[in-house]
């Protein structure tokens, strides 16, 4: 098995705790059938988008890639903050799972449904003029209907059984990415690779509605929707709420900016070094989905081995980071041109900036879900705020006089300082204090190999 292969590669410290604890056994299996899912339909992924975009050229790219990060903006009230509160709460009470998993999918149902309308609204009136871009905008946000499913997957992740997410996203992947081929080869229009993105999602609903009843030997008809537990989940996560649309304004607004300010061809070049920069944000999802449940009952033995599978959780996002950056700057034109070809090549030095943002981005996530475990998702939204409002103000600023290597230089210090700001707050500066203890490259090699 792979985590068996993966047990006898490690130092002899951690191999000797691996061998003999099933739970940590079982933690690097789950992280292995998603990363293995993820490797198929991320990183493949890549050259399929990579071979849309040499058919399309960088403009079409530019308007597609448009609509998606616009609609992208609006994303978060499809999630409503759920994810890590249903999974919580699964945890805490497995008995109400029925109400919670009904509860949750009525309540992102409703909440994609605010999403379509309002992506339709306000494209409407901000590019009024562009009927293409305002239709690609209204079937990418219809596709979102289809995500309320997802809340299968938080059943999944309490379980610590990924793999059948894995099935479901990656037989959806593998049938959407045979789609797209055709469509290059019979040469057909935009728009009908705007279609595979909703397309993606309906199958991937159909798939996981399928794996959920196969595993549980139950319908879907079970889940019970609940006002009371409506207004309890929502009043743990409006901050994420918040935060969420905080998150997509400094992820996405990057790009919606420069295809108003720069055009739909710069945006095209910008975004092909953008999907490479963030086809690894995988890993940190990964690593932290599989490893959250065992935290959380760390933290009811001991506050110390909780502590310190935070700092160990820290380390490894740091250096990985740090090391995977280092490569990918040295030979960004020659993934570039590898893989996009000369018409994208500008995107080579956007790639060499952007990719340091992974630093920042790993680290969000790890204090993220120490946040979620202290119950300081506030300081969570102020933080995502924070980034937010930086990465507004200096998109303004270096855009318009940088051009795209500005917008880049804008997601990494927005990155940072929205990691990093976890340090003012007084309930959660001991997380930035671990943060920044992870560059301490000494005591993490005392730790892993001594």
């Amino acid at each position: 098995m792979i985590t068996s292969s993966l047990i006898k590669i490690l130092p002899y410290k951690l191999r000797a705790k691996a061998e003999d604890n099933h739970e940590l056994r079982k933690i690097m299996g789950n992280i292995n059938w998603l990363t293995a899912g993820v490797i198929f339909k991320d990183i493949l992924g890549l050259f399929i988008v990579a071979w849309v975009a040499r058919y399309l050229g960088p403009k079409q790219f530019g308007t597609m890639n448009y609509a998606v990060a616009f609609v992208a903006l609006f994303s978060t009230f499809s999630t409503l903050g759920l994810d890590n509160i249903i999974i919580r709460n699964i945890l805490l009470k497995t008995e109400n799972k029925d109400e919670y998993l009904g509860t949750a999918f009525v309540l992102k149902l409703l909440g994609s449904f605010i999403l379509l309308i309002l992506s339709s609204i306000v494209i409407y009136f901000v590019q009024s003029q562009n009927f293409l871009i305002r239709l690609f905008v209204l079937i990418l946000a219809f596709g979102y209907i289809f995500k309320a499913f997802d809340v299968i997957d938080f059943w999944f992740q309490s379980k610590i059984e990924a793999k059948y997410s894995v099935y479901a996203r990656s037989i959806s992947f593998g049938l959407v990415s045979i789609l797209k081929v055709i469509l290059i080869i019979t040469q057909s229009s935009l728009v009908s690779f705007v279609l595979m993105f909703s397309l993606d999602f309906l199958l991937i609903a159909i798939f996981m509605l399928y794996f959920y009843i196969k595993r549980e030997g139950v319908s879907i008809m079970r889940w019970r929707a609940s006002l009371k537990t409506a207004k309890e989940l929502l009043g743990d996560s409006w901050p994420l709420i918040l935060s969420g649309i905080a998150v997509m304004i400094y992820m996405k607004i990057d790009q919606v900016m420069i295809g108003g300010i720069l055009g739909e061809k710069d945006l095209g070049i910008y975004s092909s070094a953008v999907k490479l920069s963030e086809a690894w944000y995988f890993i940190p999802n990964i690593v932290s989905v599989s490893v959250f449940p065992s935290i959380l009952n760390t933290k009811r033995k001991s506050e110390k081995l909780y502590r310190e599978r935070l700092q160990m959780l820290y380390d490894s996002f740091t250096w990985f980071t740090i090391l995977v950056a280092i490569v990918v700057s040295l030979s960004s034109p020659l993934i570039i041109k590898t893989l996009y070809g000369d018409e994208y090549i500008k995107a080579s030095s956007v790639l060499a900036v952007h990719i340091w943002a992974g630093v920042g981005v790993f680290g969000g996530v790890a204090v993220g879900k120490y946040l979620i475990a202290e119950n300081l998702t506030k300081i969570s939204l102020f933080m995502t705020s924070i980034g937010a409002i930086c990465n507004i103000i200096l998109n303004v600023f270096l855009i318009p006089r940088f051009g795209i290597i500005g917008a880049a230089y804008s997601t990494l210090i927005t990155y940072i300082i929205a990691t990093y700001s976890v340090l003012i707050f007084k309930d959660s500066k001991e997380a930035g204090f671990q943060l920044l203890r992870s560059f301490n490259i000494l005591r993490v090699f005392r730790r892993v190999f001594l």
